[in-house]
């Protein structure tokens, strides 16, 4: 038997423990662990046993494939592996993650991963060491293969396939580009640190925490961030649990802050949102979406009947002060929210007018 701290080879490396639960394979050439077996192994006893493997029995390198579907006490060989394995490569520890996506770019071109993984790359202290896009071989699959390189020290083997199921969650999320739907998706599944890195814009807005909604002024702060998105042709994103920073004249999402969790919470949104815009956005939805350290509220506002825009906020902050006889009209343009002009105002206005009268707009 070799053994390296939690981690055991037996029979040549037909069977692998990990913190003392074994696995048997079927070929020498791999290994498969759940990925609840890797919570309480150190990344560094995984390196050590499999240079141990390498040097004593002169084996190539298994891939230690992740399973992370079904129970820790299923067979495992009934369970399909994730797209996450581990492997030694120049005596060093690396990840593989090996992703399909069901549409192909266009002929001649690759998936631009490296933009797109970066800035989480950077976040977990992962590297990329190469890269290799195909189409599988029967065409039905765009297949991507990511070699990572993982920084080991003070970390446990699941803590790191965690980090690479979020680069795949990723990568699954932006296959086109990052869409609303998309960070729904990565929210809902889990994967909300996925979205550090990533800009706000002309359809997403984020917050580190709540918007005080027992001040009038945090009350037309939320409606302002609401109604500009309902103003805007495809409707937006307004999450609270995301903190920012400006680069290069950007806002980038660099932290996710989830919040405490409060059961009335999505109540009290909803009762200042209804008060506060006028009239109410068609198929407006608050939603707080639990996670693993607190709550992130996501407000879904879809694209919106031309007719009922422009959507007015009830109340407005002028010199730090609440003034409930003023209305306003937010638009959004970039990553921010810009009162309507007063010339904006007097079009639609006019435009409305001639409607009226004449039943028709004018040519």
């Amino acid at each position: 038997m070799l053994k390296r701290g939690s981690v055991a080879v037996l029979d040549d490396g037909r069977y692998w423990t990990f913190d003392g639960i074994e696995r048997e394979s079927d070929d020498y050439s791999d290994a498969v662990a759940h990925i609840a077996d890797l919570t309480a192994v150190p990344a560094a006893d995984l390196q050590a046993a499999l240079r141990r493997y390498v040097t004593v029995d002169d084996y190539e390198a298994p891939n230690i494939h992740v399973v992370v579907e079904g129970d820790q006490d299923f067979d495992l060989e009934y369970l399909p592996y994730s797209p996450v394995s581990f492997t030694l490569v120049d005596n060093r520890l690396v990840m593989d993650l090996d992703v399909n996506f069901d549409e192909s770019p266009e002929d001649g071109e690759t998936l631009r991963i490296t933009q797109r993984v970066a800035p989480l790359l950077d976040r977990k202290r992962m590297s990329l060491i190469s890269e290799e896009q195909d189409s599988s071989d029967d065409g039905r699959w765009w297949n991507v293969k990511l070699r990572l390189g993982v920084s080991i020290r003070g970390k446990n083997v699941g803590l790191i396939a965690h980090d690479g199921l979020e680069v795949v969650a990723l990568l699954n999320a932006t296959a086109g580009q990052l869409m609303q739907s998309n960070v729904i998706d990565l929210l809902r599944s889990g994967f909300a640190g996925a979205l550090v890195g990533q800009p706000e814009g002309d359809w997403l807005e984020v917050k580190r925490e709540h918007y005080d909604l027992r001040s009038e002024a945090g009350q037309i702060k939320l409606a302002r961030a609401v109604s500009q998105f309902a103003n805007a042709r495809d409707g937006g994103l307004v999450i609270v649990g995301f903190a920012t920073k400006k680069y290069a004249g950007q806002d980038l999402i660099n932290a996710a802050t989830p919040t405490p969790p409060d059961p009335a919470i999505r109540r009290r949104y909803v009762q200042v949102l209804q008060n506060r815009i006028y009239p109410p956005p068609d198929d407006l939805r608050v939603e707080v979406i639990a996670g693993s350290d607190g709550d992130f509220t996501l407000i879904e506002i879809p694209p919106q009947p031309e007719e009922l825009k422009p959507f007015l906020v009830y109340g407005a902050v002028i010199e730090g002060r609440v003034n409930n006889t003023f209305v306003s009209i937010v638009e959004r343009r970039d990553d921010e929210g810009i009162p309507m002009s007063i010339a904006g105002i007097h079009s639609t206005l006019a435009v409305g007018r001639a409607l009226l009268r004449r039943g028709h707009l004018p040519d």
